[in-house]
Formats: structure tokens, C-alpha cells, sequence
């Protein structure tokens, strides 16, 4: 026996999300949309044209297709068409993809991203999921949409524009000499700017021209001959003035790109070339993408931001800045990895901002061990005199304070040391091991003070079991969102080009790592509030189809 099947009778269409289960992703995905307020819908509006879809609607089937690994806007515009949810979620709509491109990388989804995550934090502190003492921040690159061979490199950008304008003054200069062009005013005599090319290029060529001219006019044979031969170094210089100008606009087209980066992509100018963990061993290549800064609680992400940063060291001042102006206040506690363990950081973390950062340094696993507590060269080590403000080498020598010193790095952040110097190292039988210095030349210390309070005050901070407990937590919080992200979503390689684009992109991603681990934690829950809470909305069909067929039964009346 087998349940009735025909395929010619007509079906009575109901409504989809009667097909969907209770616990249904979609709800979730529709959840978090209305959440949102309508002032932020009010920009896509329009007064003339024909009516454009909801914003609410593409946010819904944009976010429920990234929860399903598809990013592709012809896969969603596909899904539209034979997926039950996507189909509720649509309410029958179907965009094509170009729509559902135009509106992932429109400047105003920024926006609803940005009150999606504001909401979403405000409900799991609500619904007490995270506590708020701290945010658990860390980096991860992913690749850029972009070809791995397009890499137009800065220093190499330098050196060929550094051989043009050598090039360029050295034939100026023979031009001269040559009484080829009368000479020009130039603005620098270091280097030709590219009007001044472009004028010695105008009067190459009228140089080219009167030949030309004085060849039409003469009847001579030999003479024309000769002319010829006088006329065909003005046009090599003339070809050559004219490659410069290409070159040289290239090349100052190049820099105004970098953007204090060492590399771009000739396709994707916003990404920046970088070395990628392709494999388990760690054989990656160099190849174009962005640095994603994320911070998280309770393993949800709860702020983004994307940067063409190849490491994390000078990212933090400017994402902690990015959280406070758009996403939410900060909490006590800042923790991140060593790669966050500078001076900078730490001046702004605890003075700037009064947080406590509980963020290692590179060092600070390496103090631990006994190798370098007993390592008799090792400066920490070394005895001091407070009193007499000197420290005591291995060899008994004192090396005593002898003037202040700062360095200013190149992006202008200042570093103050202290410099001590040993009295003298002639004939130590420990110099060999003690110091690299050139013979005849003391061993000298650059003695960081603030450094050295700041990393004092990281090893009190982690010594304390509530903090110390905190930092535990980095590990197992942010680290599975990236691995959620990249190994059960599938999310790897970016499909849109460009800062803005990449992280309206990314933000539907992250999203859809929240609301499926959301989703997956509420239909798990012990207790049955959720089904209350995620109630269809259809329920109401079943009673009015039940009177719908009453009516039906009681007007049929049959024939006698």
C-alpha cells in the first residue's frame, strides 16, 4: 500500500511557513530584522521610479542564505526559487541577483548591519547570555577577491620611479647640450615634474616638426638625406619623453594607492598582500587580502572591522575607537593576544580609556621559563642599584646611567630610554658573550621605564586568579567564531570588492554565525520557552481553514 499520490490534482497553496519546523533558522533570521528600528529603513525610500523591494525583506534572505553557506547572488537568487524558508522569508518576491548584489554593497546596509549587531548584543545581555566584563578581541585574515598574481609592490614602485627621474634629468640634460630644445624653468632641479615633461615632449616635437617641414621644402636630394638623418634623434628622445610621462603617472598613481602600505592588488586596490595559513603545516603564500579585527563574548561577535594590516600590533587603538563610536561601551576588561602587547596599547588602554587590558606580550610565556630566569647575560637579571642607579654585569663591572635617549618610530609614536653604560670591557674574558659591540666599544643598556611598568603591571594583573581566569577564556571565545566562520560556513575568500563592500559582506557573514549558534542554543534548551517564543505566526491558518471547510460542508447541500 502507498500514500495517495497524483500528480493532476490541483493543490489548495497554502501558506510556506507551514512547511517550516518550529525551531526553523528562518524565525531566528525574521527575529532579528524586525528587531531593528524602521528610522534606519527611511534612506532606501524613494519618491519616483517603481517601488523597490523592502530592505527588511533582502536584509532576511540575504542573512538566511549566508546561514546556509551560499554567498554567491545568483545561488540566492536560485534559493528564492525552491527554498521553503527563503520562499517565506520573500513572501513570494524574487529579486534577481543583480538587485541582491546592488543592496549587499550599498553604503546604507552598513547601517543596518551596524543596528543588527547593536540589538543583537542588547538581547543576549537581556536574556543574561553574556555578562559584559569583558570583550575577548583577536584578528584573522581572509583572502580578497582578487587574483594572487596582481601584486604591484612599494618598493619596487620606489626604485623604478627613483631610475626615471634619474633617466629623465640625464636626457633633459643632453637635450641641452645638444641644442635639440632651447630649456625650460624648472620648478626643482632634482627632479622633473610631469608638466615639465610634458612641455619638454611639446617642444621635442616642434623640433620633429621643423625638420619635417624644411624635408618638404627642400628639392636636394642629399640634403633631404641628411635631414633625415639630423631628425631621427629628436624623435628617440621625443618616444622616449613620452614613455616617461606614462611612467612617471603610473608610478605617482601607485603611491597615492599604497596608502602607507607595502603592497596592492591591481584588482582589488584596498587589498593588501599577505601571508596566508593554507595548510596544517603552515605552508602559505603571499597572497591578497584583509585583516578582520573581531570582538566577541560568549563566542557571538558583537563588533568588526576590516583592515589592510598584515599583523594586529597597530590595529587595536583604532578598532577600540571603532567599537565605543558605533557598536557599544566598552567593559572593564580588554583581553587579546600577545600580538596586541605594545607600548601604545597599553598607554591607551589603561590611560586613555581607564580599562584594564589584560593582553600579554611577546616575552611573557619566554620569562617563565628556567632558561631565561638563570641566563647570566640576560639583562633582567642583573642586579640593581637603586640607590647608586646602576646595574652588575656577570664580570662584577657597573654600568651606570649616562644620559636619556628617545626614538621616534616612523609612525610617529616616541619611545624614552635611559642609557647606562660599563665603565670599561677591555680584556673582559665575558665580552664574547656578553655584548655584540665592535672592539673598543662598552657594552651599553637602553633601559625602557615605561615599558617596564607596563609589563610589570601585565604580570600582576594575570597573576590574579579573577583576571587570570578571564584570559583563560580567550582561547575557547573568540578563537571558535573564526573557526565556525571559515570551517562550518564555509567562509574563506571574500565575493566583493573594495574596504566598504568587503565589510558590509563580512558583516552578513558574522551574523550568521551569531544566529546560528543563537538558533542552535535556544532549540537545545532545556526549557520549553522557546517553542512560546518562536510560536508560528500561521498557527491562526489552521482555525480558518477549519472554518472555511465548516462553510463549504454546510452550503454544499447534495442532490436527492
Amino acid at each position: 500500500m502507498f500514500t495517495y499520490y497524483n500528480m493532476n490534482q490541483v493543490v489548495l497553496p497554502l501558506d510556506f511557513e507551514m512547511k517550516l519546523q518550529e525551531n526553523d533558522i528562518a524565525y531566528t533570521v525574521h527575529e532579528m530584522v524586525e528587531q531593528i528600528p524602521e528610522e534606519a529603513f527611511d534612506g532606501f525610500a524613494r519618491d519616483t521610479g517603481c517601488p523597490s523591494y523592502h530592505p527588511k525583506m533582502m536584509m532576511k534572505i540575504i542573512l538566511c542564505a549566508y546561514t546556509q553557506s551560499v554567498f554567491s547572488g545568483r545561488k540566492i537568487e536560485a534559493l528564492l526559487k525552491d527554498s521553503v524558508r527563503m520562499m517565506w522569508l520573500a513572501q513570494g518576491y524574487e529579486p534577481s541577483y543583480r538587485t541582491i548584489n546592488r543592496f549587499r554593497v550599498n553604503p546604507l546596509t552598513k547601517e543596518l548591519l551596524r543596528q543588527c549587531f547593536v540589538q543583537f548584543r542588547c538581547q543576549l545581555v537581556q536574556e543574561d547570555v553574556i555578562d559584559d566584563e569583558a570583550v575577548f578581541i583577536d584578528g584573522t585574515k581572509l583572502e580578497a577577491n582578487a587574483n594572487k598574481f596582481t601584486f604591484v609592490w612599494r618598493r619596487m614602485s620606489e626604485r623604478y620611479s627613483d631610475q626615471l627621474i634619474e633617466k629623465s634629468n640625464r636626457f633633459y640634460e643632453e637635450l641641452l647640450d645638444k641644442e635639440i630644445i632651447p630649456g625650460i624653468e624648472r620648478e626643482s632641479a632634482d627632479e622633473l615634474t610631469t608638466e615639465e615633461l610634458q612641455t619638454i615632449t611639446e617642444q621635442v616635437d616642434e623640433t620633429v616638426a621643423s625638420y619635417d617641414q624644411k624635408i618638404e621644402e627642400s628639392t636636394d636630394t642629399q640634403e633631404r638625406k641628411r635631414l633625415r638623418s639630423e631628425r631621427k634623434e629628436p624623435k628617440q628622445y621625443r618616444k622616449q619623453f613620452q614613455d616617461m610621462i606614462t611612467r612617471k603617472e603610473k608610478y605617482q598613481k601607485d603611491m597615492e594607492i599604497f596608502r602607507g602600505r607595502n603592497s596592492y592588488s591591481k584588482t582589488d586596490h584596498d587589498a593588501t598582500f599577505m601571508r596566508m595559513k593554507d595548510d596544517y603545516m603552515r605552508n602559505g603564500q603571499l597572497k591578497p587580502g584583509y585583516n578582520l579585527q573581531l570582538a566577541t563574548e560568549g563566542q557571538y561577535s558583537l563588533a568588526y572591522q576590516v583592515f589592510p594590516n598584515p599583523t594586529d600590533t597597530r590595529t587595536l587603538i583604532p578598532f577600540l575607537d571603532h567599537i565605543e563610536n558605533h557598536f557599544f561601551d566598552l567593559p572593564a576588561y580588554i583581553v587579546g593576544d600577545a600580538g596586541y602587547g605594545s607600548e601604545p596599547n597599553y598607554e591607551d588602554v589603561r590611560f586613555q580609556r581607564e580599562r584594564t587590558p589584560l593582553i600579554t606580550y611577546n616575552t611573557y610565556r619566554k620569562e617563565k621559563k628556567k632558561k631565561y630566569k638563570e641566563d647570566p647575560f640576560n639583562v633582567a637579571n642583573w642586579p640593581y642599584d637603586k640607590e647608586t642607579d646602576t646595574f652588575t654585569c656577570p664580570a662584577g663591572q657597573a654600568l651606570r646611567y649616562q644620559y636619556d635617549s628617545r626614538r621616534t618610530d616612523r609612525h610617529g609614536y616616541t619611545r624614552f630610554f635611559k642609557v647606562y653604560e660599563c665603565d670599561d670591557c677591555t680584556g673582559c674574558p665575558l665580552r664574547a658573550s656578553c655584548t655584540k659591540a665592535k672592539e673598543g666599544n662598552n657594552r651599553k643598556i637602553y633601559y625602557n621605564e615605561t615599558w617596564e611598568d607596563h609589563k610589570s603591571y601585565m604580570r600582576e594583573k594575570l597573576s590574579e586568579p579573577e583576571t587570570k581566569d578571564i584570559y583563560k577564556q580567550r582561547k575557547v571565545d573568540v578563537e571558535p567564531v573564526f573557526g565556525f566562520l571559515k570551517a562550518c560556513l564555509c567562509f574563506r575568500r571574500f565575493s566583493v570588492r573594495g574596504t566598504e563592500n568587503v565589510e558590509n559582506e563580512l558583516g552578513f557573514a558574522l551574523m550568521a554565525v551569531n544566529l546560528r549558534k543563537y538558533n542552535a542554543t535556544i532549540a537545545n534548551s532545556a526549557s520549553g520557552d522557546w517553542k512560546d517564543r518562536y510560536r508560528k505566526s500561521s498557527d491562526h491558518l489552521f482555525t480558518m481553514i477549519g472554518v472555511f471547510l465548516l462553510r463549504v460542508r454546510v452550503s454544499y447541500v447534495p442532490d436527492s
